[in-house]
């Protein structure tokens, strides 16, 4: 063959001189193979010993007329940036026979160059000389297409790099088929990486492959996906937030899976601060509330995985509020501080505590084994108030109440676990406080039945079926009466009148005991104000109180307001209380009450007198304008002769401080005689009349 010699852009813009001129001698095709060659829109150009033939395609293209086209010829139409790299592989191929395939550059007959896939295929003959057949095909429109998509991705990939966010493209599969700039220097530890195809979830922790195989699940389904990641180890640890997205065809598949991971590093260790700051009580550093629900959360998931016992104590230290009113906050602060101490001191490792708030504490027992080891650590806990605790010299009185439940035996979760362990701490406190309880099965049927309880009442507010009834009291020697009681009953669907007892735990509910109150108020005023407008002559009529009724320190206002609204003459109420009110904490707001109401002529009467623990030497210093015998005094006066003397000691001591003195529960005639001789003028009961309603009451004042 003829060596090639490559010419320059100029030489090419010249005119049909292109053609060498000494040209070879024609190939020797037939007429048939001519026909067919001429007739396909391929350039063609053929060598056959030497001799070379084009087809009338390629002259078209190029301009020229001549079939005897040398190599040096068509090469030179070929554009100069793609010329240097044909030239060498066809002088290669011209020594081994080497077949090849070139996309290029070929100039037409008007000077213009497009795109070609230049194919070229040798057959041997002898002495290492080969016959070539060269075909170009077209590919233009498809090549400039693909440069622009080439120049199109390059410019994404370059603003792709530009982004601060770890940006992946990913095959259903989990490969990884792109990743930029960030991704690879987060992922990879290098700026740029030509072969990709690795595992993209084997690049992360093993801790957070099975959420991002998850998330990879959903977007494979179509879905967006989210979950949080990490990478690299120790101080170096990046956290990323990566959000998937799907990109799927015309028929709804996803054929790949954008993840944009977000470096959220600062942010997450602003959050551990923050979650350390908020998880941790700022008064004596044990863990918080919320921090307590997630250690016992994951203490029972340990204990059912390992078939373990957990003992949970709820603390709660006695009139810590009398210790804030007497000492002042500061003292209650140093006492909670201190005790904080003593019992994270007197824990073991298999055992945490915290405080719930206000004087509110817990202790979490892992690994335990039976009742009686938790009641032991609840008695270690209990001796933490055995040694004095002073403040600013003044010694800080207090005690301490427990409730202990135990999981899985008194409770499956965590909700439930609490519950129980408070179950058994109301119970404690109802009969006394002071020590530690265990809860026990009749604790939550009993719990049950003040929440039954508590319902009910809520369900005769809503239904507006509460009616006050009256019971008479009389004079006990000519049995004329002097005044009623007014006592709650409720109506049912069915019309049938239930008593009190019935929802006696509303009673120790604020909420519920106003609601009540107020209502029953309502009514009896009403009842009084229709008898005053028809001129009967209404005599006085009792108001049993709830000691829970005085914790706003309201209650005399509220009352008064009520009376005036309705018109009623304040000597015509009298409002009975017990007589532990008078002892119990707070009992500085019942007796502020009953003072103002005192003064403007509503009379005081104190109710089962005699069961309390009232001292008789501080009774005349309580505003209270009559005391009443409780029923069970009455009840037993005429079998016990301890008891006889209890009541007519009552009676003779109410004209000494100037108080009436009401029997109450007389049943027989018996009881009233013996009433009478111990000097009881008053009195109440079954013997006179049982309550009444307001009709009937009506009756009994005409």
């Amino acid at each position: 063959m003829a060596r090639i010699n490559v010419q320059s852009d100029s030489n090419l813009s010249q005119t049909d001189a292109s053609v060498n001129s000494t040209p070879i001698k024609t190939v020797q095709l037939s007429d048939e193979i001519k026909f067919a060659l001429d007739l396909l829109p391929h350039l063609i150009w053929i060598t056959q010993s030497n001799i070379g033939y084009c087809n009338t395609a390629l002259k078209t293209y190029i301009g020229v007329e001549t079939n005897n086209i040398c190599d040096t010829d068509w090469i030179k139409f070929i554009h100069s940036e793609d010329a240097e790299h044909i030239y060498n592989l066809w002088t290669n191929a011209q020594k081994t026979g080497q077949k090849f395939e070139k996309e290029c550059r070929i100039r037409n007959s008007v000077g213009d160059y497009q795109w070609f896939l230049l194919i070229a295929q040798s057959k041997p003959l002898k002495n290492n000389i080969y016959n070539w057949t060269i075909s170009c095909t077209n590919i233009h429109e498809r090549a400039i297409l693909l440069r622009e998509t080439t120049d199109m991705l390059r410019a994404h990939t370059d603003m792709l790099d530009v982004s601060v966010d770890c940006i992946k493209i990913v095959r259903p599969n989990g490969n990884v088929s792109h990743m930029n700039r960030s991704g690879c220097i987060a992922l990879l530890g290098k700026e740029r990486e030509k072969n990709f195809g690795m595992k993209w979830l084997d690049l992360l922790p093993p801790e957070v492959r099975h959420k991002g195989q998850k998330a990879i699940n959903d977007a494979i389904k179509g879905k967006n996906a989210r979950f949080a990641g990490m990478s690299g180890l120790g101080a170096g640890r990046q956290y990323w937030d990566n959000i998937l997205t799907p990109v799927v065809n015309d028929e709804g598949q996803t054929t790949s899976i954008l993840c944009v991971s977000r470096d959220v590093t600062l942010q997450k260790k602003a959050e551990d601060k923050l979650r350390v700051s908020s998880e941790f009580d700022e008064l004596t550093g044990l863990m918080n509330r919320r921090a307590f629900k997630r250690h016992l959360k994951q203490s029972l998931i340990r204990s059912k995985e390992n078939r373990t016992h957990v003992g949970m104590m709820l603390i709660d230290l006695d009139h810590f509020k009398h210790i804030n009113d007497t000492l002042g906050h500061s003292a209650g602060d140093h006492l909670l501080k201190v005790l904080s101490k003593r019992l994270a001191g007197c824990l073991d490792s298999n055992a945490y505590i915290s405080r719930l708030g206000g004087d509110e504490f817990a202790i979490i027992v892992n690994q335990i084994h039976s009742v009686a080891e938790m009641t032991l650590v609840a008695q270690e806990a209990l001796k933490q108030l055995d040694a004095p605790i002073t403040y600013a010299g003044k010694l800080i009185n207090g005690g301490m109440s427990i409730g202990c439940a135990m999981y899985p035996d008194d409770a499956k979760d965590v909700v439930g676990l609490m519950k129980c362990a408070d179950t058994a701490l109301n119970d404690l406190k109802e009969r006394g406080r002071g020590g530690a309880r265990v809860f026990g099965q009749e604790m939550y049927e009993l719990a049950e039945q003040k929440a039954l309880q508590l319902d009910t009442a809520r369900q005769i507010l809503r239904n507006n079926a509460i009616e006050p009834f009256y019971q008479p009291k009389v004079k006990l020697d000519d049995r004329s009466l002097i005044g009623f009681e007014a006592l709650l009953r409720w109506r049912d669907e069915n019309n049938e009148i239930h008593l009190p007892a019935t929802i006696v735990e509303a009673f120790n509910d604020y909420e519920l005991a106003s609601k009540i109150s107020t209502t029953m108020q309502t009514k009896i005023f009403t009842d009084m104000a229709s008898w005053i407008a028809q001129g009967i002559n209404v005599v006085p009529i009792s108001i049993n109180a709830s000691p829970v009724e005085f914790m706003r320190d309201n209650y005399a206002e509220l009352l008064l307001k009520r009376l005036t609204s309705f018109k009623i003459p304040h000597h015509l109420i009298e409002i009975e209380i017990t007589e532990h009110i008078l002892a119990e904490r707070g009992s500085e707001y019942v007796i502020r009450a009953l003072k103002k109401l005192k003064d403007v002529g509503v009379r005081i009467a104190l109710d089962d007198f005699g069961t309390g623990h009232s001292s008789l030497t501080r009774l005349r210093d309580y505003p209270v304008d009559c005391l009443k015998i409780d029923y069970g005094f009455v009840n037993r006066m005429n079998e016990e002769k301890s008891i006889n003397a209890i009541v007519e000691g009552i009676a003779k001591l109410g004209p000494i401080l100037s108080l009436d003195i009401i029997a109450e529960g007389i049943e027989t005639d018996q009881q009233l005689e013996s009433l009478r001789a111990v000097g009881c003028n008053l009195g109440q009961g079954f013997l006179f009349s049982k309550a009444i309603s307001a009709e009937h009451a009506l009756k009994m004042l005409s």
